[in-house]
């Protein structure tokens, strides 16, 4: 289908799964790029780069409510579906997959899933339920759509890495594509909920950056010890008077383990509320054993 074309919805899992099948048994490829909607430039990035590797790429469109606990904004979170239609058609997607939370969820589900470890970590510590509501919905999304690539974004790193370990541990028939963030001109990581920022807000929530940037240099100056970086970001996000800050963490890349020492692949991560808006946001760094 080319990029601008009316882009189909299908809104039962027995529609999503008789597509995929139909692509594969035709020797083509299918790609997944999973969402909650109200999408931006940053969820085109992964529409396009799945549209330019597969034959069929699907997007789906489910504000997932397990991921949501009491008195978080299930209910408040942008939903625009006519936008993301066209949002997905200019990215080059054949299908958007939006069903009703019924059709996700007959019944309250009894099953789900745990990635030990990498759950209870960063954001798990401030949202212990978040990651078993992601786990379970995307290994219902995998299991629908079967053999294929999904496609995430390093923004949500987090997640990625916790959706990589399930694919693994699982044996699941998914290739799980990390692609990288997407940013404004001010270094602001695209997200769903920058829709929160005041006009006050908006210019300061640059701090995420800002503070990671910080944490870059510190490790480029050949600091080695996890606290210093931390703490260099720390100072940043502290300075912010509109800011709230979360957390500023070193981890390793794969585990989301803090190490001892710095060496090898690393991500530096960092939290913080403006408002309304709570931002996350993380860069990956690669040091050498000093």
């Amino acid at each position: 289908m080319s990029a601008g074309a009316a882009v189909p919805v299908v809104r039962r899992v027995s529609e999503l799964r008789a597509a995929a099948d139909t692509v594969r048994s035709q020797g083509g490829k299918a790609g997944l790029v999973p969402t909650m909607g109200y999408l931006h430039e940053g969820h085109q990035s992964l529409v396009t780069r799945s549209a330019a590797e597969n034959d069929l790429t699907v997007v789906s469109v489910f504000v997932n409510p397990l991921q949501f606990a009491q008195g978080e904004d299930y209910g408040a979170y942008p939903r625009d579906l006519d936008r993301d239609r066209q949002m997905c058609a200019e990215a080059g997607a054949g299908l958007v997959f939006a069903p009703p939370a019924e059709e996700m969820y007959p019944q309250a589900p009894i099953t789900t899933v745990t990635v030990q470890g990498l759950n209870a970590v960063l954001e798990g510590r401030s949202r212990p339920s978040h990651f078993d509501g992601v786990a379970t919905v995307v290994a219902k999304l995998f299991a629908i759509f079967g053999p294929g690539r999904a496609y995430f974004g390093e923004k949500d790193y987090q997640q990625l890495a916790i959706v990589r370990r399930l694919a693994a541990d699982l044996s699941l028939p998914m290739e799980v594509v990390g692609c990288p963030t997407l940013r404004e001109p001010d270094g602001l990581a695209m997200s769903s909920r920058n829709i929160y920022l005041t006009a006050d807000e908006r210019p300061a929530a640059t701090v995420l950056w800002r503070s990671l940037q910080a944490g870059r240099e510190a490790v480029e100056a050949g600091s080695r010890r996890p606290g210093e970086v931390e703490a260099a970001m720390a100072e940043v996000l502290a300075a912010e008077p509109k800011a709230s800050p979360g957390y500023a963490a070193v981890a390793d890349a794969a585990t989301l383990d803090r190490p001892e020492v710095l060496a090898g692949e690393l991500r530096l991560l960092v939290a913080a509320r403006l408002g309304r808006a709570r931002l996350i946001d993380n860069i990956g760094v690669g040091c050498d054993r000093l």
